[in-house]
């Protein structure tokens, strides 16, 4: 049975290695493998499926997709971009040594799961390709996790193995003696080294630059010659009224795109913003209305209204800030020849009930038309407005319209904050909460803080299933019977029991790199968890034969079950960047040997001093 194991294991590495099929069923073929062997039950091949951390990977994904929705991975870019400036070795670190950081009090995977689309977005916005960063990123959380006794599970298992023995488990920070100087020498490695190593792969998933598009926006509609924000002053006869009363498009022309209160009220029901005013909106004091309309109507509408002029900023900072945000956004559609709208006559401004859009502008034959009363023919582009949601239904309006670009890339990147913004945030930290006192399981508080994320509305449902990486999940659920495999068929103990019996007799250091090279091994194959779980008891026996502290050993477990630097099965985190970066197999290997070298060499140094034996 042992050699039937090793064969299924080796054939299992060597086609990740050769990566002519997804990784996912390669997962999947070595599953079924062990059960058609019988070497597991259908329960056992079956269980990672059912596995919390299978579930909480999959919650942490929508955690992640609730920060890139509520504008947090596009402000962190953004401010990772101006402090990197246009060097991307400085960039490689500040990203690495966030997801270092936040590693320790958050899950590796929620770490890399929230940073990675930032991670993309600041890549490119740089001018590199995101797997020069993401492979960066997803060791450096893995690192990160030997920060504090939360970090890893690894952390966790060695220290709980420990108490049941009698012994004292860790401190909170006391894996940081280690943790820290690791994280450094990850730092210095991919700064000096690992940055060289990186492969430059060419990937689809270059994220919409906002500013190029304003840019392309003005060019082609000129929607800065009419664009105004107008101030309701104090002896306005505006002030109380409702926009019906006035009827501001057929006595002046002008239409009425936002209206900003100056003094809001959430809790009377007063809003800071209203998007698509409708005629039964009323008018207050220092209000501010956005309205588009011919130079001469506005002066008109100023003088009898008593209305202030707001200074604009550039146009293509106006529309970002004011007319693009969270929930509402702008996108360009061309009409088909087939659409009910060929042959209508249709107002700049009009709000269409039925789409919950608004027309802004339109354009023919790539010039803007400017009369405000447009006859629509086949082929005209318009710029709409409108929510986010609506203009994703707009694509089931294929017959009618036909959207240009990608809107929900769009919207990923909007860096401007709303309240859903603050609850997202809100509920990653109550995440961290929970973690750290173990208030709940680890899945069970990534569950909840999902569950505030999509009840709260950060992000729609259908989305937060399109922002899991499913081929990551089925991957690592298939992958944990493998470690069931492993020690149900003893294949695992006898090549622990023969090298700790080896080399325990020459010296604790030698014992101490026996069995790091070991866990190191198991964890480039296995999950972290089933490593420790593995190697905490062997470990503990040796260190007893021995008559020295188990204490050295047990960190040894725990550093090197989190060095799955060589392949991208042996850690959540590897497998999640594998897709977005475009690495292969031999990537891992490449860039993880040195990496892992310097690990065992710091391991063997540090830690005697730090636990002694």
């Amino acid at each position: 049975m042992i050699y039937l194991m090793l064969t299924i294991l080796i054939i299992t590495i060597a086609l990740f290695i050769w990566g002519k099929l997804p990784p996912d069923i390669v997962a999947l073929i070595s599953m079924l493998s062990l059960f058609i062997t019988g070497i597991l039950d259908s329960k056992e091949t079956l269980s990672g499926f059912s596995n919390p951390t299978v579930i909480m990977i999959a919650a942490l994904f929508i955690i992640g997709e609730g920060l890139s929705q509520t504008g947090w991975t596009a402000l962190a870019g953004k401010k990772f971009v101006e402090w990197a400036g246009k060097s991307v070795p400085k960039l490689l670190v500040i990203i690495t040594l966030g997801s270092g950081l936040l590693s320790g009090f958050v899950s590796n995977t929620g770490t890399v799961a929230t940073l990675m689309p930032l991670t993309i977005s600041s890549a490119w916005s740089i001018g590199t390709m995101p797997s020069k960063i993401l492979m960066p990123v997803a060791f450096g959380s893995n690192t990160g996790g030997l920060l504090t006794l939360t970090g890893t599970p690894p952390n966790i298992i060695v220290s709980n193995a420990l108490v049941e023995t009698g012994f004292e488990g860790f401190s909170f920070f006391e894996f940081s003696l280690i943790g820290l100087p690791l994280l450094i020498i990850a730092l210095l490695y991919f700064r000096f080294i690992g940055y060289k190593l990186l492969p430059d792969n060419k990937t689809n998933n270059r994220p919409v630059d906002i500013e190029s598009t304003l840019h392309k926006w003005i060019e082609a509609y000129k929607i800065d010659d009419d664009y105004y924000r107008l101030r309701i002053r104090s002896l306005s006869p505006l002030i109380n009224t409702t926009m019906a009363e006035w009827q501001f498009e057929k006595e002046f022309n002008i239409t009425v795109i936002r209206l900003k209160r100056r003094h809001p009220n959430v809790l009377k029901g007063i809003h800071p913003f209203i998007e698509f005013p409708t005629p039964n909106i009323d008018m207050r004091y220092h209000d501010i209305i956005t309205v588009k309309g011919e130079t001469q109507a506005i002066n008109k509408l100023m003088i009898t209204f008593r209305l202030g002029l707001l200074p604009l900023e550039p146009i293509k900072d106006e529309l970002k800030h004011n007319l693009i945000n969270q929930e509402v956004g702008m996108t360009e559609v061309l009409v088909t020849p087939k659409s009910f709208l060929v042959g209508r006559k249709i107002r700049r401004g009009n709000y269409f009930k039925r789409y919950g859009i608004q027309l802004l502008a339109a354009s023919r034959n790539s010039k803007p038309l400017l009369d405000k009363v447009i006859l629509v023919k086949a082929g005209d582009a318009f710029l709409l407005r409108g929510t986010w949601q609506n203009i994703e239904l707009l694509k089931e309006q294929h017959e009618n319209f036909v959207i240009i670009g990608s809107p929900e890339g769009m919207a990923k990147n909007v860096e401007n904050l709303t309240p859903k913004s603050y609850i997202a945030l809100a509920s990653l930290l109550l995440m961290i909460i929970l973690l750290v006192f173990k208030i709940v399981p680890g899945s069970i508080a990534a569950l909840i803080s999902a569950g505030v994320i999509l009840l709260a509305g950060c992000v729609p449902i259908s989305k937060a299933y399109k922002g899991i990486s499913w081929t990551s999940v089925i991957m690592i659920a298939a992958m944990i019977p493998m470690g069931i495999a492993l020690q149900k068929t003893g294949t695992a103990q006898m090549i622990a029991n023969g090298l700790v019996t080896y080399l325990g007799a020459i010296h604790p250091i030698m014992l101490l790199g026996g069995v790091f090279l070991l866990t190191t091994t198991f964890s480039q194959v296995i999950n972290n968890s089933a490593t420790a779980v593995l190697m905490a008891p062997i470990a503990l026996l040796a260190a007893s034969s021995l008559n020295i502290s188990p204490e050295p050993f047990m960190i040894a477990v725990a550093i090197s079950a989190s060095t799955a630097f060589l392949t991208p099965v042996g850690t959540t985190t590897n497998a999640m960047v594998m897709t977005a970066g475009g690495y292969k197999f031999m990537n891992y290997f490449k860039v993880g040997a040195p990496l892992l070298v310097l690990f065992f060499i710091i391991t063997l140094l540090l830690v005697p001093i730090i636990w002694p034996f």
